[in-house]
Parts: structure tokens; C-alpha cells; sequence
């Protein structure tokens, strides 16, 4: 068994990682990364896009949904979460799954379920029917993330994943820059065109770009590098020497899922994610919530407001991921974000005047989304093969066990004090607990900084 902390391999001395470092880097090797990114991230995001929006467009749905069907904030709260609660059971055998099947087969089984399920929510009547369905979009989803995480493991080594983690996951600020002012504009120009309230038109439209693109999946992705036809023979021969030289690869090698389960360092990195996902969650269930308190805005207007953090976060994910992957330096990247983001995070409790608050929940958005690219670099240095099949998504499990905490939470405060200030306070002492966190358990040198050094 590992020891709790250091999160890092001690076995390799820096002066060998950094001989290793040096021939990884050459123009050839560079032409084909891209290569690569061209061809498997654009896709990739878009379908991100389309889960994540699926996932979060209940919260534009919220104030018009809940007033045609009565529901409370404790109700929404409790519907938003469920979706994790499936999630977060059926996570770890979905990507244990796709470790066997491949990622094809995986990932279109899980879109085209979650887009059927994500459109059917527009037919909740009940309070039961609204839990049912959101319990099972997370049974249906569960899995996607962790599961590309993995997968782009396997084509990209060490010092390149946190910029290609931001790529990917800018879904997640994108789906609220494209998918507020489209869910505010659903909302507001279809209402009532065929006897449909607006939220319901809302859920059906983005409901179907999932099953659309779920059945391209199979089509569009191979399993592994080896059977991309769309590369060469050297392409394929340089690609997998990169990878087997690669400083960054995770010290089980041959590990099994059980192997992970044992090393204390996966919870560790749990707990991280659990508060990064906290401030994540409070930001994307309750954002126009949060704005619309502060004025009086039809649907259009606020869809458009919340779409301005989201952008915010954005520009930043992609450039802390950029300036993390070329200093090599993950732990202060992490941190130093998490702080500024909470700060202005609780800042905004303070304030009452619409447009200091969209600055301070713009930085808040980008502060603690910029977190999360840098972080989704580190499990894969601790893990490979069937272990971080089993490791990431129990990571992404434990850390999302906040998407049902966090709605719920928030609230049951809101319902019992009326106020959404205890509830910020509460998200940002999460946070403040992640940050310590990282900076106590997560070593100022890794690997990756000898590679950074050596490519210098």
C-alpha cells in the first residue's frame, strides 16, 4: 500500500525523468498530436457539450417548470441531485465495462440513452415522475466523463493531458455560453406552440443531438491508436513510443481495480474533486437563480447574463491548462485558482448591484472551473490499464456524490432561511478545505516538472 501522501512515484529520480524527458519532444511528434487533437477532440466536445447541457439545462427550466408544476425549491433540489446519485452508482461498472468492450460501444450506448431520457423529463407531471427521470439520466450517463478521460490517456501522454483535458472539458463553460441564451431563447419563443410550455420544448430540442451524435460515436472514434485507421504505420510506431516513454505514466502499470481501491492517494484526489465540483455544481444549477434575484429579467435576458461567466471560464480553463502543461506545475495551478474562484465566490454574497456581481461570479466561474483540467492530469500519473479504468471513475464517483449534495443542500437552506448567502458560505468552505487539500497532499514536484524542464 502507498503511503497517504505524497500524491506522486518516488521511484524514478528526477535526474532520470529528466534524461527521458528529452527525446519525447520533436516536430514529427508534434505534427502528429495534432493530427490526433483535429481529429478526436472537436467531436469529443460536442458530445460533452451535449451531456453537459442535458445535465444542466434543468436549471433554465427551473422558475418556469416549477411554477406550471408547483414544485418547491426543496423538490428541484432534491431532482437535480438524484441525476448523481445514478450517476455516481453506476460509474465505476460503466467504465470497468468499456475498459473490456472499448470506447465506441460505450460511449454510444450512454448518449443515446441519456438524450431519449433527457427528452422525456419535458412529460414530468409529478414530483415522483421528476425524480424517476432524473435518477435514471444519471444511471445513463454515467460513465461518459470518466470514460474519455480514459480514453484520451491512451493516445496522449503526461505533458500534454492537461491542455487536451481543457479542450475537452470547456464542454463544460460552453454548454453554458451556447446552451443559456439557446435554453432562454427555447424557453421564450415556444412557449405555448402546441400546447407546450416553454421548459418542455426546451428539454425535447436538446434531447435529440445526443441520440444523433451517439449513433456517429461508432463511426467517427476508434478504441485504440492501434486500430485509427486514419494514421500510418509510423504515425502509429512514434505515437506508441511517446506513450511507453512517457515520464508521466501511471505507477500501477498492471494494476487491477482493486490494486486502486487500496491506495489512499484515490481518495485523496476524491475529496479534491468533491470540493471542486461543489463550487462547479452551485455555479451550474443555480446561476440564473442567483441573477434573476437581482432584477427582473424575462427568460432571453437572463439566459444571455448567465451566459457571461461561462465565457469567462472558458478563455481561463484553456489557458491555466496551457500554462500548467508547459511549467509542468500542477499543485499551485490548482489551488491558486480554487482561492480566487471561492473569493470572489463569497464576494458576491456581499453584493447587490447586477453588474459587480456578474463580474464577481465571472471570476468565481473561471477561477473554479480552471481547476479541473489541471487536476484530470494527475490520476493518469498514478494509474493505467484496468486500475485507471476502475481509479478515475471512482474518483469522479466520490466527487460527484457533490452534484447530489450541493443542489440539495442549497436548497434546503434557501427553503428554511430564504437567503442564498449560507449557502454560498457553505460551497466556499468546501472549497477552502479542496485547496488546502491539494497544497498539503499533492508534491510540488512531479514528473511532469522534469519534463517541463527538459523541453525548456
Amino acid at each position: 500500500m502507498h503511503p497517504p501522501v505524497p500524491i506522486g512515484d518516488e521511484n524514478m529520480t528526477s535526474e532520470a525523468i529528466f534524461q527521458s524527458a528529452k527525446s519525447l519532444e520533436t516536430s514529427e511528434e508534434s505534427a502528429i498530436y495534432t493530427k490526433i487533437t483535429w481529429k478526436l477532440i472537436p467531436f469529443l466536445f460536442v458530445c460533452y457539450t451535449a451531456a453537459y447541457l442535458d445535465r444542466v439545462n434543468i436549471g433554465f427550466a427551473k422558475v418556469q417548470m416549477m411554477s406550471d408544476l408547483k414544485f418547491s425549491d426543496v423538490v428541484y433540489g432534491l431532482g437535480a441531485g438524484l441525476f448523481f446519485l445514478g450517476y455516481v452508482i453506476f460509474e465505476v461498472p460503466s467504465n470497468l465495462y468499456m475498459a473490456r468492450v472499448g470506447a465506441r460501444r460505450t460511449l454510444m450506448r450512454i448518449m443515446i440513452l441519456w438524450g431519449i431520457t433527457s427528452a422525456a423529463m419535458a412529460f414530468v407531471t409529478t414530483p415522483t415522475m421528476f425524480y424517476v427521470l432524473r435518477f435514471l439520466l444519471g444511471v445513463f450517463e454515467a460513465g461518459f466523463a470518466p470514460g474519455v478521460i480514459l480514453y484520451l490517456s491512451t493516445w496522449f501522454p503526461g505533458y500534454r493531458r492537461a491542455r487536451v483535458m481543457a479542450l475537452f472539458l470547456i464542454a463544460v463553460p460552453f454548454s453554458g455560453v451556447m446552451g443559456a441564451p439557446l435554453s432562454g431563447w427555447i424557453i421564450s419563443h415556444f412557449h405555448g406552440v402546441h400546447d407546450f410550455a416553454g421548459w418542455q420544448w426546451m428539454l425535447i430540442i436538446e434531447g435529440i443531438p445526443p441520440v444523433i451524435l451517439g449513433a456517429l460515436v461508432y463511426f467517427v472514434l476508434s478504441d485504440k491508436p492501434s486500430d485509427a485507421k486514419w494514421l500510418n504505420d509510423r504515425e502509429k510506431a512514434v505515437l506508441q513510443a511517446c506513450l511507453i516513454a512517457d515520464p508521466d505514466r501511471g505507477s500501477h502499470q498492471h494494476g487491477s481495480f482493486k490494486v486502486a481501491l487500496k491506495d489512499p492517494r484515490i481518495y485523496i484526489l476524491a475529496f479534491i474533486y468533491f470540493a471542486i465540483s461543489t463550487g462547479i455544481f452551485l455555479v451550474a444549477f443555480w446561476l440564473p437563480t442567483l441573477l434573476g434575484e437581482l432584477g427582473k429579467f424575462d427568460a432571453q435576458t437572463l439566459g444571455l447574463l448567465t451566459a457571461i461567466p461561462w465565457t469567462a471560464a472558458l478563455v481561463s480553463m484553456l489557458a491555466v491548462a496551457l500554462h500548467s502543461d508547459k511549467t509542468g506545475e500542477r499543485r499551485w495551478h490548482i489551488a491558486l485558482a480554487g482561492l480566487i474562484g471561492l473569493c470572489a465566490l463569497v464576494a458576491t454574497t456581499a453584493v447587490t448591484n447586477i453588474t459587480i456581481s456578474i463580474v464577481l461570479f465571472s471570476i468565481a466561474a473561471a477561477g473554479i472551473l480552471s481547476m479541473m483540467p489541471v487536476f484530470w492530469a494527475l490520476p493518469t500519473q498514478i494509474l493505467t490499464g484496468a486500475a485507471a479504468a476502475g481509479g478515475i471513475a471512482l474518483i469522479n464517483s466520490i466527487g460527484t456524490v457533490s452534484g447530489f449534495v450541493s443542489p440539495y443542500v442549497v436548497g434546503a437552506i434557501r427553503t428554511s432561511t430564504g437567503s442564498s448567502t449560507i449557502a454560498v458560505l457553505v460551497v466556499g468552505i468546501v472549497l477552502l478545505l479542496g485547496v488546502i487539500v491539494t497544497i498539503v497532499a499533492v508534491p510540488k514536484l512531479t514528473r511532469s516538472n522534469a519534463v517541463a524542464r527538459a523541453r525548456a
